[in-house]
């Protein structure tokens, strides 16, 4: 059976991103197997690159469609690396239709536009106000002038991680031990089924969200659209 079967759908968003995966290509494949570290690892490759989740299955269900029509659709496919090429593909169509506007939702300039209000109307005060408001008008700049994806996810990753180390400074040391008990009490399940770097990964993405959401400002990224 799944490995985070009888879980259920995890409270925290972050989880639910690699249990999503996981279910869905093991009902595809139709055999129930538990991922290998390596699957949950890449799965970990496709998150921090910011594949958004449906994306992500797009790719393995056209990875496993094409498989049950090729000369092998009798043999099973072993490991979720079978379909890496085709989530790729799946990714590189996303990023094309999210350019032109073609994806439904807010568009990359609007998203920034978002991102820039959230940074402006943020409850903040003396330095990291002036630093808030001019992260906004960084954003909103990009919005105007609109850099290629894999550049905007990069610049905004950086940002939000300076952002993040300034805003955990505002926090007591009981307020920030709080937001990651709470954190670890969510993701407690999950601490024997996974690899150490992928709990790791998903326990920093949890707790910076955490983080940010006092401050009332969303996850700096076109991941979390």
């Amino acid at each position: 059976m799944s490995a985070l079967a009888g879980l259920g759908a995890p409270a925290d968003p972050e989880a639910a991103y690699y249990q999503t995966i996981e279910e869905f290509f093991v009902s595809r494949r139709g055999d129930p197997l538990f991922l290998s570290n390596p699957d949950w690892l890449l799965i970990r490759g496709w998150r921090t690159a910011g594949t958004p989740l449906r994306v992500v299955l797009r790719g393995i269900a056209d990875a496993l469609d094409g498989h049950a029509h090729s000369w092998g659709r009798h043999r099973k496919v072993g490991s979720l690396a079978y379909c890496a090429a085709e989530v790729e593909i799946a990714r590189e169509r996303w990023q094309r239709a999210l350019a032109l506007g073609e994806e439904p939702g807010p568009g990359p300039d609007a998203a920034l536009s978002a991102f820039a209000d959230a940074l402006d109307e943020a409850p903040l005060v003396a330095g990291e106000r002036v630093h808030a408001a001019g992260l906004a008008a960084e954003i909103r700049g990009w919005a105007g002038d609109l850099p290629p994806l894999r550049v905007i996810e990069a610049m905004l990753a950086e940002r939000e991680a300076a952002l993040l180390a300034r805003l955990r400074g505002l926090l007591t040391a009981d307020r920030l031990a709080e937001l990651e008990g709470a954190a670890d009490a969510e993701l407690a399940p999950y601490a024997s089924r996974m690899p150490a770097p992928v709990l790791a990964q998903i326990r920093r993405d949890s707790v910076a969200r955490r983080v940010l959401a006092l401050f009332g400002i969303p996850r700096l990224s076109l991941f979390h659209l």
